[in-house]
Formats: C-alpha cells, sequence, structure tokens
C-alpha cells in the first residue's frame, strides 16, 4: 500500500482521501481510528473547564455516582453519564471494561489473565485495571482474536 502526505497552503482545506480496491473491514478500521482523533470531551477541575481529546485519555471510571477521566497526570469530571460516554465512543478505540469503567484501548500496553475469567490491562502509565468476565469477548473482538 503507497501512503502519500502532500503539504497545502492554508487556504485550502485538509482532506483525507483513501483510495481502494474494496471498502473492507481494515479500511473502515482505519477511518474509524482517524475519527478518533477529531473526538473531544468537556472536563472539569478546579473551577476550570477543559477540552480533552479522546487519544489523551487512558479510561473513565465511574465513582459515587460521579464520572472522571483519567489521563496520563490529571483527572478530571465530566458531566456525562458513563452510558453516555460509552455511545459517544462506540466505533473508537474505547470499550466498557467493567460496570464502572469505559477504557481506551489505545493506552493498553500489555493484557493478561486474572482470576475467575477476567483480565487485567497495564496502561502506558503503569496503572492496572481489571477487565470483567462479561466484558472480555468485546476486548477480543477489539483485538482481533
Amino acid at each position: 500500500m503507497k501512503i502519500s502526505i502532500e503539504e497545502i497552503s492554508k487556504e485550502i482545506g485538509e482532506e483525507i482521501l483513501i483510495r481502494c480496491h474494496e471498502v473492507d473491514d481494515e479500511i473502515y478500521e482505519i477511518v474509524d481510528k482517524l475519527k478518533t482523533e477529531d473526538l473531544i470531551v468537556i472536563g472539569y477541575q478546579n473551577d476550570r473547564v477543559h477540552r480533552i481529546k479522546l487519544r489523551d485519555i487512558y479510561y473513565f471510571e465511574a465513582v459515587d455516582g460521579k464520572v472522571f477521566i483519567y489521563c496520563k497526570d490529571n483527572v478530571f469530571e465530566v458531566k456525562q453519564k458513563l452510558y453516555e460516554l460509552e455511545e459517544l465512543c462506540k466505533n473508537k478505540s474505547c470499550f466498557r471494561a467493567s460496570k464502572s469503567t469505559i477504557l481506551n484501548i489505545a493506552k493498553v500496553s500489555s493484557i493478561h489473565p486474572s482470576i475467575s475469567g477476567r483480565f487485567e490491562a497495564v496502561l502506558d502509565n503503569g496503572e492496572r485495571t481489571v477487565i470483567s468476565r462479561q466484558y472480555v469477548p468485546v476486548l477480543k473482538k477489539m483485538l482481533g482474536l
């Protein structure tokens, strides 16, 4: 597959063109990854509003009725419920890992089986999180297993 990059002037709108013989799952996967870069989530921290790109988010977690965004070095609160974020991140690099967690698979450095059919994921920042056994099939599908 040939990849070309062309620099253009600021007056011309940016675009990505994919030329292919057949639109298959691999093409859809590439498009989904490109769209992931555009998704912005609003987070709140110390009375400030932050625009957070999905690619910077490690996971979302619901704790005591509140939902938080965990990034490499920061934690932000969000106003959406976990199910709303799950719908927003649908077909992106995120998946429901447990009743209270949505995990960004792009931030997972390794995964290994744990007890009782669960899996444990180690994130790029060293944190560990458990993937409940009912969500393991979703994980396997995303990994192509």
